[in-house]
């Protein structure tokens, strides 16, 4: 769609141009004919710039929820527009915001493509904001990571466990459980994303419910586990809280592997990744393109990208699990803790995860927050 900034960007040009035309035919331009063509070169002079603008608009395309600090977003979408041409805006939403934009937005649609946590895919071809799309690759990924129709498709996963700054630790040792972080020596380091709106916070629900004998039908195991982590006044931001990790602000952060590792080996930072003792999920995260997109070729070659041999190795090389095993390389699998660390964390109904969320959501709001 034309913006109002690109309608005046190609009216400057046009002017522009036809001020030049007319100072060069001064002597001639009161005459009829005259008159006549500086009328048609005007027209060809906006009908030009307004062609270059939506040339400009054609090669974007618009995805909900690819932050630059998440998963190494930043080099995905570099890639794309590297390689397609395809410019893709970053977009700081987190996966609840992205879907309710998908929703408020139903009758017109702004997004071509949204990538959010495995639960709200669900919840999205639930609510039908999302197309049917089978990207390039699509036998490649494996059964129980992708809806069989094509509404969503899994790009990778992550490990939730405790992302912390060892340095901002204060003297304390670095937690490996769960019921760690509800001793009095962290208060105030402990954070977490608001587990009613971002994905993350509420994969940390469900690990902290496992883990604590729960189920999908009861998360008071989880909402215990919370209500006692308040005594120790934990920080809850509601989009990625990765650069306030890096900086010390929050110590302790209920997070996946990927960024942990991501601090540790590239931004060399003192960091380290724990997999709580007693046991922690494992997730995916998905994509999907958006029913009715406005740019909707240009959102199913950014997906076809991401499930490409480039795109895959880029979502490896950021210490994530790609969805295609191959992607992984034998340098970045050594940077992992050991495969007996990973036995900890588990995988769950995803169908049965999305259909508790919204219940979930309620409890929390009504006996956390």
């Amino acid at each position: 769609m034309m913006t109002r900034a690109c309608w005046t960007t190609g009216c400057v040009q046009a002017r522009a141009s036809l001020q030049s035309f007319i100072r060069q035919h001064q002597g001639t331009i009161m005459s009829t004919h005259n008159k006549i063509t500086v009328l048609a070169r005007a027209a060809l002079f906006t009908a030009c710039a307004f062609s270059s603008q939506l040339v400009q608009a054609a090669e974007n395309a618009i995805c909900y929820n690819c932050p630059p600090e998440w998963a190494d977003w930043a080099t995905e979408l570099q890639a794309i527009k590297k390689d397609t041409g395809i410019v893709v805006p970053q977009d700081n939403k987190n996966s609840g915001q992205a879907l309710a934009q998908l929703v408020a937005e139903k009758d017109n649609p702004v997004a071509d493509v949204v990538y959010y946590g495995v639960s709200f895919g669900i919840q999205a071809a639930q609510a039908g904001v999302i197309a049917d799309y089978k990207p390039a690759n699509w036998d490649q990924v494996p059964a129980g990571m992708k809806d069989p129709e094509g509404k969503w498709v899994a790009l990778h996963s992550g490990t939730m466990g405790f992302m912390v700054n060892v340095d901002a630790l204060g003297g304390a040792p670095i937690p490996t459980s769960w019921d760690d972080l509800l001793k009095p020596e962290y208060k105030g380091m402990v954070g977490y994303l608001d587990p009613a709106s971002a994905f993350v916070g509420y994969v940390a629900a469900v690990a902290v419910n496992q883990a604590k004998g729960g189920s999908m039908q009861d998360f008071t195991p989880a909402l215990t586990w919370f209500k006692k982590l308040q005594a120790n006044k934990p920080v809850v931001p509601k989009q990625t809280a990765y650069a306030r990790v890096i900086s010390g602000e929050i110590p302790i952060l209920l997070d996946y592997d990927f960024n942990a590792y991501r601090a540790k080996y590239k931004d060399h930072a003192n960091v380290v990744f724990v997999i709580p003792q007693e046991g922690t999920v494992t997730v995916p995260y998905v994509i999907s393109l958006v029913k009715n997109a406005p740019h909707a070729a240009n959102g199913k070659k950014v997906m076809d990208y991401v499930l490409s041999d480039k795109g895959q190795a880029i979502w490896a090389n950021a210490y994530l699990r790609p969805v295609r095993p191959s992607a992984m390389s034998a340098e970045a699998k050594k940077r992992f803790l050991p495969d007996s660390d990973y036995a900890r964390a588990h995988t769950v109904d995803y169908q049965q995860m999305a259909d508790a969320q919204k219940a979930f959501s309620a409890r929390y709001l009504s006996e956390i927050r």
